[in-house]
């Protein structure tokens, strides 16, 4: 058994572990190694690199608040051959089973994507047609409310129109019955006339009449009056 102090290399002591482990020990010997603690990588990090190594990691012991111990025993090449095949045919396995994990992630992701991507062009031809559904109701009822408005405007013109037409009707009734009246007061007013100036034509007749007849009757014919002087002449 040899003991190693690599407390002066710090944390770079791995390197020089393993050449003296190679180059001090013999085959099935053991070696006590002594390094910093540091900040605690070093003793996964020492562990790992004896693994690597294809020897057996006897022990792994704190030493004090500072330092830590590993013990370990060489083998020999043929078992460092047959651990580093199986390191590295476990690396090789874990490579590949990573690489097809990672296959199988980009794989995944993709399909994810394509399937994110597909729902959300549904989505949008979705909303898309929701929007047009409800474009196509808004203007059916802005239509509906149009037509409603026209009706109505029309209905209310249409009672308009009748309201004037019975308004003129009534109107035109009331002037040409006033003209009828006042037609048939102007005849009524006419024919008074007449019939006054009738009877006053018919009561001055008389009167202008009779005084020339008195007046006839009081004075001799001037023709008898001549023939009588003639005669008396003779």
């Amino acid at each position: 058994m040899k003991r190693y102090d690599l407390r002066h290399l710090h944390d770079d002591f791995y390197d020089r572990m393993v050449e003296l482990i190679d180059k001090g020990l013999k085959v099935g010997e053991v070696g006590i190694f002594l390094f910093e603690v540091g900040d605690f990588s070093s003793i996964q990090k020492s562990a790992d690199v004896i693994k690597a190594s294809g020897h057996d990691l006897m022990n792994s012991l704190k030493f004090n608040e500072v330092d830590w111990t590993v013990v370990v025993k060489k083998v020999d090449e043929s078992v460092r051959k047959e651990r580093a095949e199986k390191i590295a045919a476990a690396k090789e396995a874990a490579q590949k089973a990573a690489k097809e994990a990672e296959e199988a992630a980009a794989l995944k992701a993709e399909e994810e994507a394509k399937a994110k991507a597909e729902a959300e062009k549904k989505a949008a031809e979705e909303a898309k047609a929701k929007e047009e559904a409800e474009k196509k109701e808004a203007e059916a009822a802005k239509a509906k409310e149009e037509a409603e408005k026209a009706a109505a405007k029309a209905e209310a013109e249409k009672k308009a129109a009748e309201a004037k037409a019975k308004a003129e009707a009534e109107k035109a009734a009331k002037e040409a019955e006033s003209k009828a009246k006042a037609e048939k007061k102007a005849q009524e007013e006419a024919k008074a006339k007449a019939e006054k100036a009738n009877t006053e034509e018919k009561e001055a007749k008389p009167a202008a009449s009779q005084p020339a007849q008195k007046k006839q009757t009081g004075r001799k014919p001037a023709g008898k009056k001549n023939t009588s002087r003639k005669t008396k002449a003779k």
